[in-house]
């Protein structure tokens, strides 16, 4: 795991990290110096978990509670870190939803709060953040897609259409901030093992496992630490590109 205090002096805000991959990317930044920004939104009681953790390690932590599909509450939340950090260095989009249902049966408002979240938060987050990132004309944003963006994804349009979109938000800050000195850049896991994998039915997880090349799910540690090196200076020429992690499920 990331220990070599790389991002020192940097800051940090995760979106939905109270849990699962978000969780361990806060983690896997505070080991690596930086200070964190937990945002969550039901979890209250999992994000000060994350928060004292790293505390914990050494780093500053503090409470975001926003909904980012909602763009005063975002407004809001950026106030609070330019207000608590003057700047952001770092920022991780990786809220998202999940609201399955088979195409013809999809409701409007599954379509929509799924996009909501996982694509207009991330772009509405990117705005604020590359605004407190060029004044420093350095900067990371990662967005957390997934192979459902590459692939598809079966009972879930909404939510692939959301991940594919990210990839094309990436491509393009990408090119509109390098002249910054900020780089964006996407990762997709493939199946891991978090809460929703766990309530999985056997019989599905064992068929989905099959499919994958190395035999396994993947652990949130090993997306956050993916994300935690496209953070440093030594990914400093790494911009525009999606990054799988996915034990060779998308080839």
């Amino acid at each position: 795991m990331t220990t070599d205090r790389s991002l020192e002096g940097k800051t940090a805000l995760v979106t939905g990290a109270s849990r699962g991959i978000g969780r361990a990317i806060a983690l896997a930044l505070a080991r690596a110096g930086a200070s964190v920004g937990v945002n969550y939104l039901h979890d209250a009681e999992g994000a000060r978990q994350v928060a004292g953790a790293i505390r914990a390690l050494g780093t500053e932590a503090i409470l975001l509670p926003a909904d980012v599909a909602d763009s005063q509450a975002v407004d809001r939340m950026f106030a609070q870190i330019a207000e608590g950090w003057g700047s952001l260095s770092i920022l991780v989009n990786n809220a998202g939803v999940v609201d399955d249902q088979y195409l013809t049966f999809m409701k409007e408002e599954q379509w929509r709060r799924v996009l909501a979240v996982s694509l207009d938060g991330a772009w509405r987050c990117s705005k604020h953040a590359a605004r407190l990132m060029v004044r420093k004309r350095w900067g990371r944003i990662v967005n957390i897609s997934s192979v459902a963006g590459l692939s598809g994804d079966m009972m879930r349009a909404n939510y692939s259409a959301a991940k594919a979109g990210l990839l094309g938000l990436t491509r393009a800050c990408a090119r509109e901030l390098a002249r910054h000195g900020i780089t964006v850049n996407a990762v997709a896991p493939g199946l891991i093992e978090t809460a929703m994998t766990a309530d999985m039915p056997a019989s599905r997880r064992e068929a989905l496992t099959s499919l994958i090349p190395l035999g396994r799910l993947g652990r949130p540690e090993e997306v956050a630490e993916v994300v935690a090196w496209l953070c440093t200076e030594a990914a400093g020429y790494v911009t525009g590109q999606t990054l799988c992690v996915d034990g060779g499920l998308h080839t």
